[in-house]
């Protein structure tokens, strides 16, 4: 397909599917409907899209055989028998993520290896042929049900890359793949989201041709008309992903929006950089949702329960991505029993009792608004006040920077102050400042830009301040904003986690590098990710092998690769890796080859098992070309695991 065609098809696409895409002339933008109302201005939400903005938090469940393999990436050569989960409880997990506060589940129906959670009939390699509730199970409804019974909104990931099917790469996987996304749409009642990965195409079972298979992912798929599919049977479910998707990725997996993170983009696909900070005045409203696990790992792993994120570590990332005017999407991995881990479920309980106690009382309650300038009675300052998230304070036309002052009862003191725009309106407000008079004048506290769907600012203590002042410092045209509120934080109760396993990983101590083809290989073994090796790289296939020898013979079990977490120009993480061992360093045997999983876009460590566990006195590890173009390799660490 032409690229002018597919750009017809996108915007056709979009056009059906009742996105705005509101251009910046305020003449060729519908008006708001009410009288004297201001313009809407540039880009503005889909009735699906100002839905999922409401939604702020919900969970990510990835769950299937590589739950049961300890791996992060199928192969798509596993048995479906592994499939077996012991004391499966999508109540006890949905219960769980509903005490955290979230609102909704995105469940993995399909990851990478090709493995389906629902009795599909288009493939063997699904839940028809485990043994999970004697083949007549069906994981998709059972998360569909516990949902509903909890309140809870309902999601899917349906990954577009399968290492088992053989058609992959050809014609007629994609035909596979869209009856795929017609039965998930059709037979699990309303979706809220629906996810494409971005991880497409490489090593690959591919129904026992096990090879390499590359992809043009925009020419395959031909999102324009998946997410098309998608809407005609979802129309409020929203895509993830793709150009011409509803939502885009924040551009990384540490759940950390830019600051500011803009909900408008350029009309093409975005750098990681673009992604995670978006474009001012955009012409399209692609939103940015920030994704990253309770754990390191998307899937369980038993050795990772001792690092999971505390209660407070979620406190702070709900200020690095909600409080952005992001959405947040947080992984809950089930372990092999299809439940979580009695630790995790104690930190969600911890932090949602915490956010419940903290923002259940709005202490701008009872407070007076006044403006030195207002729209009208329709659009006074007191707007902000009424909890009504469909009225809004907004000055004149002409008044593109006014301001707004709270007078507030005294004995409340608050160190959150949460500001939202009316979005159907656009997002208008470039920069903003706020100012406190705690008894003696007025004090600037902070100062941002973008507040849009919403912005929480936390002062560095609580303040028992008698005014507070919100000033709009640059904005193309007049405000429109719908709630100014405060809140106290309550810190959440401390949860003990299991300690860590004294053996998983071998102490640096207990093994050195011998052979390095480029001098500060040293810095693999410092225990810091913020020290890197770089090896020149001249071929995209070319090998990077490191010996390794250790101080006496162990049995191994595998190693984790720990890439650079800064997003660089000139280097790049590796792409694939084969590793030997040997008892004598001169006769060696193959321990795994494969490729590192979706590790030039997540930038996290890679945790490798092997599929036995050789005992070794040497170790090669062989790295093998890049995962992105770059002229260097850069890795920031290894370990071994014991």
């Amino acid at each position: 397909m032409s690229e002018m065609s597919r750009r017809t098809v996108l915007v056709s696409s979009i056009a059906a599917s009742g996105l705005a895409m509101i251009g910046t002339s305020s003449a060729a933008a519908p008006r708001s409907g009410k009288a004297g109302a201001p313009a809407p201005w540039g880009a503005a939400p889909s009735p699906r899209q100002l839905a999922w903005h409401k939604r702020e938090q919900y969970a990510f469940v990835h769950f299937s055989i590589n739950t049961f393999t300890d791996r992060e990436w199928g192969y798509g050569d596993e048995s479906p028998k592994l499939f077996d989960p012991s004391d499966f409880s999508a109540d006890q997990i949905v219960g769980a993520a509903k005490a955290g506060g979230l609102r909704g589940i995105v469940l993995t129906a399909k990851h990478h290896d090709g493995f389906c959670l629902w009795p599909t009939t288009l493939t063997e390699h699904c839940i028809r042929n485990s043994p999970f509730r004697q083949g007549k199970g069906d994981i998709v409804r059972e998360f569909e049900q516990a949902c509903r019974r909890a309140g809870l909104a309902f999601g899917l990931y349906l990954s577009p890359w399968d290492r088992n099917h053989a058609d992959y790469g050809k014609a007629a996987y994609i035909d596979y793949y869209r009856k795929q996304i017609v039965e998930l749409c059709t037979r699990y009642g309303e979706l809220f989201e629906f996810w494409f990965d971005g991880a497409n195409g490489g090593d690959g079972y591919y129904g026992g041709a096990r090879e390499t298979r590359k992809i043009d992912a925009e020419a395959y798929y031909n999102w324009p008309s998946i997410v098309s599919l998608v809407h005609r049977h979802q129309p409020m479910a929203c895509t993830f992903e793709p150009l011409g998707s509803d939502l885009r990725w924040v551009g990384n997996e540490d759940g950390v929006a830019g600051d500011p993170c803009w909900p408008t983009m350029a009309d093409h696909k975005p750098s990681q950089a673009e992604g995670n900070s978006g474009l001012r005045n955009g012409p399209l409203w692609w939103p940015a949702e920030t994704n990253t696990s309770i754990r390191p790992g998307w899937f369980y792993h038993a050795d990772e329960d001792s690092k999971i994120k505390t209660p407070q570590r979620l406190v702070r990332l709900y200020d690095e991505s909600v409080a952005r005017g992001t959405n947040l999407i947080l992984n809950l991995p089930p372990d092999r029993r299809g439940r979580l881990a009695d630790p995790d479920v104690a930190v969600l309980q911890s932090f949602g009792k915490a956010q419940q106690a903290t923002f259940s009382t709005n202490l701008a309650e009872g407070a007076r608004a006044t403006a030195d300038h207002e729209r009208g009675v329709a659009f006074a300052a007191t707007k902000v006040l009424d909890g009504d998230p469909d009225s809004y304070w907004s000055s004149p036309d002409a008044i593109h920077t006014p301001q707004i002052v709270l007078d507030l009862r005294p004995g409340r003191p608050f160190d959150l102050i949460r500001m939202r725009e009316y979005l159907p309106l656009g997002t208008r407000v470039t920069r903003f400042a706020i100012d406190l008079d705690t008894g003696s004048g007025w004090q600037e506290a902070a100062t941002g830009a973008c507040i849009s769907a919403q912005r929480v600012v936390r002062l560095p203590a609580p303040v028992d301040a008698r005014r507070l002042r919100l000033r709009i410092v640059d904005a193309p045209v007049c405000p429109a904003i719908s709630e100014i509120a405060l809140f106290r934080q309550v810190d959440p109760a401390g949860v003990e986690l299991p300690a860590a396993r004294p053996n998983d990983v071998l102490p640096p101590e207990a093994w050195s590098i011998i052979a390095a083809p480029a001098p500060g290989a040293e810095a693999l073994t410092d225990d810091d990710s913020g020290t890197v090796w770089r090896v020149p790289v001249t071929d995209p296939t070319q090998e990077v092998s490191i010996t390794m020898k250790l101080a006496v013979p162990v049995r191994l079990r595998g190693f984790v690769l720990i890439p650079s977490r800064a997003v660089m120009t000139d280097a790049a993480p590796p792409k694939r890796y084969r590793v030997e061992a040997s008892m004598d360093g001169k006769t060696w045997t193959a321990a795994r080859t494969d490729e590192f999983s979706n590790i030039a876009n997540a930038l996290t460590p890679q945790r490798i098992v092997f599929p036995s566990s050789p005992t070794a006195a040497f170790v090669r590890l062989s790295l093998i070309g890049l995962a992105a173009p770059a002229r260097n390799m850069a890795i920031a660490g290894v370990q071994l695991l014991r």
